[in-house]
């Protein structure tokens, strides 16, 4: 965690730096001058606050923070009792032989079956079913381990490996919604080192899509740029003649790069890195979608997507509701979750623009479309906190059942 009195005192450095007083600080990043004192004297404030200071400043928004990252979301999940079964599966003790408390089965674990449970878990996940990842998730992590352990050699131990592999990125992807990043990072980073050891590139490089996105979610730039960016150029295909797959994988690491730099204060950076994502994009065509071995779909589609999210990133939101309004139709699909990111941006738009009624009408949809999404979703929270900031009238049913899902204030 960072020290956050050392935050405000970078931010005094740089403005003084710049020769700029609090007032002249705050009227070109936007904010009010309340903000840059309460940072100063060592407050705190969200990460798109710091996004608009750095530019203000003109320096990268990693300066304002040590290496760590910025401070842990005060929101996190990462103690929470719920999160304890699926806790022990993935860090459990280890003891001289191995971990503690896993016994071996009586009979040969089945590959197969693991492999088929494995993916309808993945199913429900992009389904939204976060109840349900939370009950299904520990025993199928714990019956990887012993697949792993069982098979010592051969063909089988590069399958129970891919499974695992495979098993822990959900996990990680699931994770890293509700927050927990910590472990989330630690199943990943095992996800990884399971898809290494099987001979596995494109798994492993699925592994390192989804520690880019925790980087990104803990403000981890730098490192969420470095780790995205040269592992795509590790890997980067002949575009004429390389699988869909890694078409797609490339992209998404291109995708993950360019949100960090765009988040970073280096614009030009992830402009042609998105550059480079719509070649992955329009050589894939149609969306590629692999549960397991993916963050999702990856196409056109969500090439587009991510460039309007780097335009709120950047304080454009006219940009983002024009980019919004020309989607082209028929270029392939997104998954929940992205289509749904985007929709938060829109919202998040309308809200900037101070159109209240708009932003509500597009939480109240992703409410009644995807709840257990919506409800991890910070910036859903500070979506709906400004417009209920700014209503001068009694809150609408919808604003009053939205603030109550997201435990916002009315």
């Amino acid at each position: 965690m960072n020290d956050v009195g050392a935050i405000g005192e970078r931010l005094r450095r740089f403005r003084r730096r710049g020769g700029l007083s609090q007032e002249k600080l705050a009227e070109l990043a936007g904010l009010s001058p309340g903000v840059i004192k309460k940072i100063e004297r060592g407050g705190t404030a969200r990460l798109e606050t710091y996004h608009a200071l750095a530019r203000a400043l003109k320096v990268r928004t990693s300066a304002l923070f040590d290496s760590a990252g910025p401070r842990q979301n005060p929101r996190a999940d990462d103690d929470k009792l719920d999160l304890l079964p699926l806790r022990q599966a993935i860090s459990p003790p280890i003891t001289l032989s191995g971990r503690a408390g896993l016994d071996m089965p009586d009979e040969e674990p089945d590959l197969v079956r693991l492999r088929a449970s494995a993916e309808s878990a993945a199913i429900a996940y992009h389904r939204d079913k976060y109840p349900a990842m939370g009950e299904l998730l520990p025993a199928l992590v714990r019956s990887t381990h012993t697949a792993v352990d069982h098979y010592t050699s051969g063909p089988e131990r590069a399958e129970a490996l891919a499974v695992r592999s495979e098993v822990l990125q959900m996990a990680g992807r699931y994770l890293t919604q509700v927050r927990a990043y910590d472990l989330a990072h630690m199943a990943l980073r095992d996800a990884v080192r399971d898809a290494a050891d099987a001979g596995d590139r494109l798994n492993a490089a699925s592994g390192i899509i989804g520690q880019a996105w925790i980087l990104l979610r803990q403000g981890r730039l730098d490192e969420a740029e470095q780790l995205a960016s040269h592992t795509a150029d590790s890997m980067e295909p002949r575009i004429s003649c390389a699988p869909r797959e890694e078409l797609a994988a490339w992209g998404w690491l291109l995708l993950r790069a360019s949100a960090a730099a765009a988040r970073n204060n280096r614009p030009d950076e992830a402009t042609e890195l998105a550059r480079l994502a719509r070649t992955a994009g329009s050589a894939v065509g149609t969306g590629v979608t692999d549960h397991l071995r993916g963050w999702g779909t990856f196409g056109p589609l969500t090439v587009a997507l991510k460039a309007i999210e780097n335009e709120m990133v950047a304080d454009r939101p006219d940009r983002v509701l024009t980019m919004s309004s020309r989607l082209p139709d028929g270029v392939g699909r997104a998954t929940s979750d992205n289509w749904n990111r985007h929709r938060l941006d829109v919202a998040r738009a309308n809200a900037t623009l101070h159109r209240g009624d708009e932003a509500t009408r597009v939480l109240m949809a992703l409410y009644s479309d995807a709840p257990e999404w919506l409800k991890h979703q910070r910036l859903a929270a500070d979506t709906l906190a400004d417009v209920l900031k700014t209503r001068k009238r009694t809150l609408t049913e919808e604003q009053r059942k939205l603030a109550a899902h997201l435990a916002v204030d009315g």
